[in-house]
């Protein structure tokens, strides 16, 4: 069982940048592939970057590759999702998700955060 924690929304102009962090609890932390999501009101949840295990693989939507960074520290069992050059369509409830296997984009994830908002205004 994994329980994850999202933190570091909240509300920001265009052109500013948030850190978002997923505290996860357990000690295997290290063996899932973590993911971001993202939801807005009346829109489907959609990809925004995930990461291997690892760190050695990432992936990004196409609406923020070259704006979002993810990263981990397995050592104090946290992802990261620094957020740059932010967009008012950036507004969204940001989800943290953990998988052991699966297609990074797919949210077909195994456990998920309960979430946290992000409003960018213009």
């Amino acid at each position: 069982q994994v329980q994850l924690v999202e933190s570091g929304g909240g509300l920001v102009q265009a052109g500013g940048s948030l850190r978002l962090s997923c505290a996860a609890s357990g000690r295997t932390f290290g063996s899932y592939a973590m993911g971001w999501f993202r939801q807005a009101p009346g829109k489907e949840r959609e990809f925004v970057a995930a990461i291997s295990w690892s760190g050695g693989n990432t992936y990004y939507g196409d609406s923020v590759k070259g704006r979002f960074t993810i990263s981990r520290d397995n050592a104090k069992n946290t992802v990261y999702l620094q957020m740059n050059s932010l967009k008012p369509e950036d507004t969204a409830v940001y989800y943290c998700a953990a998988q052991l296997a699966g297609a990074p984009r797919v949210p077909e994830y195994d456990y998920w955060g309960q979430g946290t908002q992000v409003t960018v205004s213009s």
